[in-house]
């Protein structure tokens, strides 16, 4: 797919959508970037003050006036929804934002019937999930962002503890994007060898306490920094691009992202797995190699998410 002819279009001029519209646009990915909010007003003025960016980018940016303006999108990112207050978790938005997406996904799925789904708003495995159902696309055209930024911030606190670059550590956050999510310790390496095995090799000994610590503050990171500024932005507008490069550049870059399935005997539901990505969208292509401990905490983060799903149908 050529970038010049890349639209996308983001569903949510908050604070997340225009940090995602402005770390897209440094990254010339999009020739042309679209807002759709229900607040005209402030989408108009963060359009006119992105433009002024593009003039460096060489994208265009502008907003949407209906729903009708995601026609021919690559991508639609939705971001639209409440946000988590300081001592809230993800899954406490359930109700709010699952209402939202029965408004917002029918219409762009009809008026963008070929796009990939990009959705960051949370509970973000919940809402994928719903996404799917409400969209009626196939599975892997519909993708959240998931435990990408988990992942992010467990290789940040990885490699700060070891002292390397986090790119060279690989490790990968699995299962629900919120208090359930799994670290796989079992295939975590630096420099092609487990972690144990990186230890020895150096010389020092491998420490339980830490790891637990290095968990702990991957898990518990979104809300250190709601309780500080009252949100989360960058990061995850890094990780949104992050997840559209691949798909733009037709990659088949393995990033972790939430997509519906069956998981440990649990499903449908949405939750995040090395993902190969591409223009086609996500695809699990091959079963990541758990330990006992690892598919046991797999299930309970399904069964946990999905049971959240099943309340907020009700509700």
């Amino acid at each position: 797919m050529h970038e010049q002819s890349v639209k996308v279009t983001i569903v949510g001029a908050g604070s997340v959508g225009v940090t995602t519209a402005y770390a897209l646009l440094l990254s010339g990915l999009a020739s042309e970037i679209v807002l759709l909010d229900i607040d005209q007003a402030r989408a108009e003025g963060e359009a006119i003050d992105l433009s002024h960016a593009a003039h460096y980018a060489h994208a265009k940016v502008r907003v949407a006036s209906s729903y009708a303006d995601c026609a021919g999108s690559t991508i639609v990112i939705i971001t639209a929804g409440v946000n988590q207050k300081p001592g809230q978790t993800r899954l406490d938005l359930v109700k709010t934002n699952y209402a939202l997406f029965r408004t917002v996904v029918p219409e762009v799925a009809r008026n963008a019937p070929d796009t990939i789904l990009l959705v960051a708003t949370n509970p973000v495995d919940v809402l994928t999930h719903a996404a799917f159902e409400l969209s009626g696309f196939p599975v892997q055209r519909v993708i959240g962002s998931g435990t990408a930024m988990d992942t992010t911030r467990f290789r940040h606190e990885l490699g700060k503890h070891y002292g390397v670059n986090p790119r060279n550590v690989h490790a990968v956050i699995i299962g629900e994007h919120g208090d359930s999510q799994i670290p796989v310790w079992s295939l975590a390496s630096i420099a092609g060898m487990r972690l144990r095995d990186y230890c020895s090799q150096k010389g020092i000994a491998y420490d339980d306490a830490a790891m637990t610590e290095v968990a702990r503050r991957t898990r518990g990171a979104a809300y250190e920094i709601i309780q500080r500024k009252g949100k989360t932005n960058y990061g995850v507008a890094s990780v949104l691009v992050s997840i559209v490069e691949p798909i733009v550049k037709n990659s088949d870059a393995i990033v972790t992202v939430s997509r519906v399935g069956i998981y440990e005997g649990v499903g449908p539901v949405a939750l995040s797995m090395p993902c190969k990505l591409n223009y086609r969208g996500a695809h699990q292509d091959v079963p990541l190699l758990l330990d006992a401990a690892e598919r046991e905490g797999v299930k309970k983060s399904a069964q946990s998410i999905l049971d959240v799903i099943v309340s907020a149908k009700g509700g």
